[in-house]
């Protein structure tokens, strides 16, 4: 396979998650501005600093309402992790590649873009959010469905599969540090109730709010959901599983090259770190740090990939 087709591969994965990431993190703050009025505006302003997008937005607004980061995340063209940047780049990461496609997953990334094209020519009203937001989740599911449903599982399969699960590791990471350690006031508060509710938020934010409360008979403590969305296999948000599965794929492109690659060497070391890591240790030595750490890698091994595989030659 050519390099420019598997980089095309691997970031039209990407930005299809994204899309899907940005309207999780949307929803979140959406529920928390409606029951916890009086953190609206911290909950507005920690959804626009975890898709690192701080910068642009300020260069547009000058507060953070829900109007505004609504439309910025939705809307905006100048923001590259707005949805409909995100949608419309992987579409035309997809055109590039349509030969490796099956028709249904080009017919529905491209639905997918039409339909939200249309959707969003508007800003969105407060009380058309819900339903925005679901038509958007469902245009990302009916692409995600016609790719499980009818791609072969060779080195195409495996390049999506890839770019799927690095930058869903990486939004994971995000909510988890940007929502403890920027929406939390202070120290003192944490175990109070208000903690107690940011960390719920971080469940919602990655749509694990009803797992984890089926796995821990409810009881929501920062413990249980840190190591829930870092070391659980099971749970296809959490760090571990991302890492199974970038590990899985890439061991078969490998395979199938015949030769060693940096990138493999980098999948293996940090499923090691994962897998020899406790929720304990972790909260003693620190979150934050642990995250920064992660955050760090995650992105230096995406850059390994493209070198490894020669996207751009």
């Amino acid at each position: 396979m050519l390099g420019k087709t598997a980089g095309g591969l691997f970031w039209m994965a990407r930005y299809l998650e994204r899309s899907e990431n940005t309207t999780r993190l949307i929803d979140a703050g959406f529920r928390i501005a409606l029951t916890r009025s009086a953190a609206a505006r911290n909950e507005w302003a920690s959804v626009v600093t975890t898709t690192g997008a701080e910068s642009a937005f300020h260069e547009h607004y000058d507060e953070y309402t829900a109007a505004n980061v609504v439309d910025f995340l939705l809307r905006d063209r100048t923001n590259p992790s707005s949805v409909m940047s995100a949608v419309e780049a992987a579409r035309n990461n997809a055109r590039l590649v349509r030969t490796a496609l099956t028709r249904e997953v080009w017919e529905a990334t491209n639905e997918c873009w039409i339909t939200l094209k249309a959707h969003l020519q508007r800003p969105v009203a407060e009380r058309d959010l819900p339903d925005t937001l679901d038509l958007i989740r469902q245009q990302s599911s009916l692409v995600r469905g016609a790719m499980h449903g009818t791609m072969l599982r060779n080195e195409i399969y495996d390049f999506v599969r890839i770019g799927t699960f690095i930058e869903r590791a990486d939004n994971t990471a995000r909510i988890l540090d940007v929502k403890y350690y920027v929406l939390l006031p202070s120290i003192a508060q944490v175990g109070s109730q208000l903690d107690n509710v940011q960390w719920e938020t971080i469940l919602r934010s990655v749509s694990a709010y009803r797992s984890y409360r089926w796995l821990y008979n409810g009881e929501i403590t920062p413990a249980g959901i840190a190591n829930f969305l870092i070391f659980d296999r099971r749970m296809p948000r959490s760090l571990r599983f991302a890492y199974g599965k970038i590990s899985e794929n890439l061991k078969f492109l490998i395979e199938d090259h015949g030769a060693e690659m940096i990138c493999g060497n980098l999948v293996d070391a940090q499923v090691t770190n994962l897998d020899h890591r406790t929720i304990e240790s972790l909260l003693e030595t620190g979150l934050h740090e642990f995250l920064a750490d992660f955050l760090r890698k995650n992105a230096e091994l995406a850059g390994q990939i493209e070198r490894d595989f020669r996207f751009y030659k």
